[in-house]
């Protein structure tokens, strides 16, 4: 993972909805039991954050830590519980105790990896932020920094702090165009890239249908025009009917695969770039799925081009430009 020098599984998880399903309650028991089976299937990185859950799946990673020989290790996220969540609310003592909470919740001494949480694009041009993570890793309290973002540009600017080891980004067949500056940007400085939203939220499972119901609290169905967030992180920033119809495309290009989701994450695989992809789980079926990438056969040239001449059809205009 870039010059942390850590060893990373290529697919890794995503703990946004590691308790359930987007809309319900926090379950402790299905939070253990996926992350449970993501080590069984030889997962050694989580990602989460202190807002998931409300800390509940920081601690339930913590849980995960106290009962598992494995070394495992984490990646937390700090910013967002900022309301409002403005640049100026970005404050280093207030980060400071962010990383020190986080450190309760999971019962731990040290973040292997600690991410700024998609912070305001003011906020990548205010060197102080950054420095104050110099000051955590001499106190023993993180072991590298990096930054979660909305967009390639912000990607691009983070990445001029040295201290800042990864980067994690929307990449997926619907979201290209990190691929095109950034990545090369990256391995340049030696920068580990994470890949996030790697399914479009699950558009790229080919499981939804025009008429597929979300629950009242999933951001599915409450955040497609960025209600509550940047609208990137719904689908992608893509419009659901449009995605729909690309996916249904797609569905011709790979005939005879009933779920899409490994398809699509052995398409990022193919970008050398890319240090891991952290799909999320809300039931062990889907880690499995997820692991089960790495067992189908490699994306044929023709299927490839096939995939691009989709992007630029149905998604490209729409939202390349965006982020």
């Amino acid at each position: 993972m870039g010059k942390t020098g850590i060893k990373v599984s290529a697919i890794s998880l995503g703990t946004w909805q590691v308790g359930g399903k987007w809309g319900a309650g926090f379950s402790d028991a299905n939070a253990d039991e996926i992350l449970n089976k993501a080590v069984d299937d030889g997962i050694n990185f989580i990602d989460t954050a202190d807002v998931y859950g409300d800390g509940e799946s920081e601690k339930a990673v913590g849980r995960l830590l106290r009962n598992r020989k494995e070394k495992i290790y984490v990646a937390t996220k700090c910013g967002r519980q900022l309301n409002p969540h403005t640049n100026e609310s970005y404050q280093p003592a207030v980060l400071k105790k962010f990383v020190e909470n986080s450190l309760t919740n999971m019962g731990i001494e040290t973040i292997d990896l600690i991410q700024l949480h998609c912070p305001p694009t003011e906020v990548y041009y205010r060197p102080e932020i950054f420095s104050l993570f110099d000051e955590l890793k001499k106190e023993g309290k993180i072991q590298h920094m990096g930054v979660s973002v909305e967009k390639v540009d912000e990607a691009l600017k983070a990445i001029e702090y040295d201290n800042v080891t990864t980067v994690q980004i929307i990449f997926n067949i619907f979201r290209q165009k990190p691929a095109e500056l950034f990545f090369e940007k990256a391995k340049q400085k030696n920068v580990g890239i994470i890949v996030r939203v790697p399914l479009a939220s699950g558009l790229l499972t080919g499981k939804f249908t025009a008429s597929t119901d979300f629950a009242e609290g999933d951001h599915r169905q409450f955040n497609r025009n960025g209600e509550a967030f940047d609208k990137g992180e719904t689908f992608s920033g893509v419009d659901y009917e449009r995605g729909i119809a690309a996916v249904e495309a797609l569905k011709k290009v790979f005939p005879g695969q009933p779920n899409l989701a490994p398809m699509a994450l052995k398409w990022i695989l193919q970008f050398d770039a890319v240090s891991c992809i952290i799909p999320g789980a809300s039931n062990v079926s889907q880690v499995d799925s997820n692991i089960s990438a790495f067992d189908i056969p490699a994306i044929t040239t023709e299927q490839l081009k096939a995939v691009q001449d989709i992007y630029e059809k149905y998604i490209k205009t729409a939202v390349q430009h965006l982020w």
